[in-house]
């Protein structure tokens, strides 16, 4: 059997004194530094690299060469002129091949070695396959998409090469370096030319979104996660139906508020730094379709394989049956860029079925059905459906084999009605907090931008005020010590 070392997780996550330590100097060396460009640059991939380290400083020489590698062959396509095309194409295909290549053997060769030797149990005289404990590297997805968007951008001329330092900045930032968002080169180095770290700090709003982020992770996520979730799918067969489906709901809120927490985390960071980064979230549990809900839910994720992914393989412009199989192929490959494990890949493939059914229902409309399906009254039911299937989804991407997800799904219907081993006061209390975790969704899109606005204009003393008894909030009602992120583990 291949064993895939399981990952090892950084310990300097944002909610830890050693982090907060970690950024005060950080900081205080950005203020300092603050318009001196090389010198700014220099000790950001520093402090990026000590971040990076912390974890394993063994994988700095990873994260290295895909800097100087992504510079050399982004340099190398630029300076090629437009009669070479076909060595263009060559050498661009190349560097999506390497890029590809590295994210596949450290995070897919368990998977995929697997796969062969199950293919291979029926032939007692084939070749054993080598075997490797492979660790998975932290944030290993997300810089190498990040370094993919710089060399095809720069390979289809919508971007011009910078220097070295340049792309070690982009690619290390530390903010976003381990989880996401998944920040382009169009939309960093513009700002790192620009000289927007000279800008005045958006001091307001990085500390609303750090706030925000803390609560929902330290607060929200962890509690839910160890009241019910990890509890009820450690034992799901023997779980009762009120457990699973109050696990399945509570599952839903605790992704959400652990990814847009780091990701209001990384945002606020980084505007502290000068750098506005794209929004992630919009509300995805508002949303009346599952195409609604990617346009909500890791927003740079989805445009990511939109542009890079569904529009190279033709995209909708070569027929219906072609545009069908790009839509599900997306949708395969972007829940196999999760994980190595066919949850993943189904997990996807839900996604994508759903999709293809909208997309077909759009495409045979019946005039009296689609001005039902659109009105207002029609509306609650489209949101209740679309958040049921997507709830059903996320059982196979927190499960940890198909069977389990499977044993859940039947559990749902057929397990026990009662017996639940969670005391009824928290029972209460998840019922309260997934409610209003949907009421929060369900909200204007600007209610929370009304309660920063207000905040802003408060006494800086008053201010100060608050954010101290909101950390302080957070710090007592978070659980004892802090779980990891789950997207540490993509």
């Amino acid at each position: 059997m291949i064993l895939e070392a399981a990952p090892q997780e950084p310990n300097m996550l944002f909610p830890t004194f050693t982090f907060a330590i970690f950024f005060l100097v950080v900081y205080a060396a950005h203020v300092m530094l603050r318009g001196r460009g090389t010198s700014w640059k220099l000790f950001m991939v520093a402090a990026s690299a000590v971040f990076y380290g912390w974890w394993d400083w063994r994988f700095l020489g990873l994260l290295a060469g895909s800097i100087l590698g992504n510079w050399a062959l982004a340099a190398l396509l630029y300076r090629l002129d437009r009669q070479r095309e076909l060595l263009r194409r060559l050498l661009s295909a190349l560097a999506v091949t390497l890029n590809l290549a590295l994210l596949g053997f450290f995070k897919y060769y368990g998977f995929f070695s697997l796969a062969v030797l199950d293919a291979l149990a029926a032939e007692p005289t084939a070749p054993p396959l080598p075997l490797l404990n492979i660790v998975l590297p932290v944030g290993i997805s997300f810089f190498t998409f990040q370094a993919l968007s710089y060399v095809v951008d720069v390979s289809r001329g919508k971007l011009e090469p910078v220097n070295l330092l340049d792309v070690a900045v982009f690619l290390s930032f530390f903010p976003q370096l381990v989880a996401g968002p998944i920040v382009r080169a169009s939309e960093f180095l513009p700002q790192l030319s620009s000289q927007s770290r000279s800008d005045p700090i958006m001091s307001h709003e990085a500390a609303w979104l750090i706030g925000r982020g803390l609560f929902k992770k330290v607060v929200i996520s962890s509690y839910l996660a160890q009241t019910i979730v990890d509890p009820v799918f450690a034992s799901t067969s023997v779980a009762s139906r009120a457990d699973l489906w109050l696990a399945m709901y509570s599952y839903a809120i605790q992704i959400y508020a652990d990814f847009s927490g780091y990701t209001d985390i990384a945002i606020g960071l980084a505007l502290l730094l000068g750098f506005r980064f794209p929004q992630n979230f919009d509300n995805p549990y508002r949303a009346t379709s599952i195409r609604d809900f990617w346009r909500r839910w890791h927003q740079t994720l989805s445009r990511w394989l939109r542009d890079y992914l569904y529009i190279p393989l033709g995209g909708s412009r070569k027929g219906k049956i072609l545009t069908y199989r790009n839509l599900m192929l997306t949708m395969v490959l972007g829940g196999l860029w999760h994980g190595a494990a066919w949850t993943f890949v189904s997990w996807g493939a839900i996604h994508g079925i759903v999709l293809a059914i909208e997309r077909l229902s759009t495409e045979r409309p019946r005039r009296g059905r689609t001005e039902l399906a659109q009105s207002p009254a029609f509306q609650p039911l489209r949101w209740f459906v679309t958040f049921h299937i997507v709830c059903l989804a996320w059982i196979f991407f927190r499960a940890g084999s198909l069977n389990q997800a499977l044993d859940f799904l039947t559990g749902l219907i057929q397990a026990p009605p009662t017996g639940s081993s969670i005391q009824p006061s928290q029972i209460l209390l998840l019922i309260l907090i997934i409610v209003g975790a949907l009421i929060f969704q369900l909200a204007p899109p600007n209610f929370g931008e009304r309660i920063r606005s207000s905040l802003s204009r408060q006494h800086p003393v008053s201010q100060g005020a608050a954010l101290g008894a909101w950390f302080a909030l957070v710090v007592a009602l978070g659980p004892q010590g802090v779980s990891p992120f789950i997207y540490f583990q993509f």
